[in-house]
């Protein structure tokens, strides 16, 4: 499912929002999780799942091209933990990715 597609849902589920409302409802709750995630904290959906953020500490790499060795910095990068309610699904032979 894509965003188009979670937004046509919502419209037709709620016949009383337009489209244009139905877009706009997703559009500020992805912006607020983002938003939520990019300052740090956890954003928890109750039988959905937990967004956060977690920490990559700086560590030694190598270059792929030439071999040589750096110092990478700590990186923050977001993360999803499913809810009890998806961890059991298992993925559809006929999903599109």
């Amino acid at each position: 499912m894509i965003r188009s597609e979670l937004i046509d849902g919502l419209a037709a589920s709620h016949p009383h929002l337009s489209r244009k409302d139905a877009e706009d409802t997703v559009e500020v709750i992805l912006n607020a999780i983002v938003q939520a995630v990019a300052d740090g904290k956890r954003v928890e959906i109750r039988n959905f799942g937990v967004f956060s953020a977690s920490l990559r500490k700086a560590h030694l790499a190598r270059n792929p091209r030439t071999g040589e060795p750096m110092q990478k910095a700590a990186t923050r990068f977001p993360k999803f933990k499913p809810g009890k309610p998806l961890q059991g699904l298992e993925p559809s032979a006929s999903s599109d990715k």
